[in-house]
């Protein structure tokens, strides 16, 4: 009896012993599976300008290239101007992928609970993706935090810099610790003028027009008189899009850049 009863105790005492820290296995795990940052900047802007006509951000650029980077095994956060709930548009839920995210409770919450930018810093990523939409078009390009999260990351960090249509006025206010444009002497696309109503009042509201801003200074402006035809354009670590036919496509050529890299 004496000798089972150490048995038994000296089995407990090796169990015991060797067992580890649970806080250790699931810190070493989480260091395992760290996966490789996308930061998604949108906008916050209900409206367009001081008007009453909505805006919002276009639903399937966003989750065109969310899924394109997820499949990819990037993690993925959304930072706006003021952080928290953003509007979001352009929806159709006969379309498979929307209809998809559109019920997946973890992605909406993403939406809802955006980051500030003082919450994010810039060597957690990668790459930058501005999604597009009218609300694109307020409140982002002139935000100084923006733009110093996105130079940082772009010069420091060697990370690529992605738009995606309206998504491109983002950009426009980005300059190199030179004071050089960012897009400067480089291929750039974004939503052209041929596509926009000039004489309709949600265009009146515009603080500027992408394609002509981007020419202005220096940019080498490219665009598909087509349209909707999955048109975009790749010069180094700078990757623009036209239209949301694009957004899966510039997803997958910055992930082709940073395999590159």
């Amino acid at each position: 009896m004496k000798n089972t009863m150490y048995s038994l105790f000296a089995i407990f005492f090796l169990l015991v012993g060797c067992k580890q820290n649970p806080e250790t296995i699931y810190s070493n795990t989480e260091v395992a599976q760290q996966a490789e940052g996308i930061l998604f900047i949108v906008s916050n802007a209900h409206f367009y300008g001081d008007s009453d006509i909505g805006a919002s951000n276009h639903f399937s650029e966003i989750v065109q290239a969310y899924e394109v980077f997820k499949k990819g095994g990037y993690a993925i956060d959304f930072v706006s101007p003021e952080g928290g709930a953003i509007p979001i548009g352009y929806i159709s839920t006969s379309d498979p992928l929307q209809k998809k995210y559109i019920y997946d409770n973890d992605f909406m919450d993403a939406l809802e609970a955006t980051k500030k930018p003082n919450e994010i810093k810039a060597s957690d990523y990668k790459a930058v993706y501005y999604g597009g939409g009218g609300a694109a078009m307020f409140g982002v390009a002139e935000n100084e935090a923006i733009q110093k999260i996105v130079m940082e990351l772009y010069e420091q960090h060697n990370g690529i810099v992605s738009a995606i249509c309206h998504g491109t006025a983002g950009i426009v206010n980005l300059k190199t610790q030179d004071g050089s444009y960012l897009f400067a002497g480089k291929k750039v696309n974004g939503f052209p003028d041929i596509f926009e109503n000039k004489e309709a009042a949600y265009y009146k509201t515009f603080p500027f027009s992408i394609q002509e801003i981007i020419k202005e200074r220096g940019g080498d402006f490219q665009f598909s008189e087509e349209g909707w035809d999955g048109f975009m354009v790749s010069d180094g670590r700078l990757i623009s899009g036209q239209d949301p036919s694009a957004a899966g496509l510039v997803a997958e050529k910055v992930i082709e850049t940073l395999q590159q890299l």
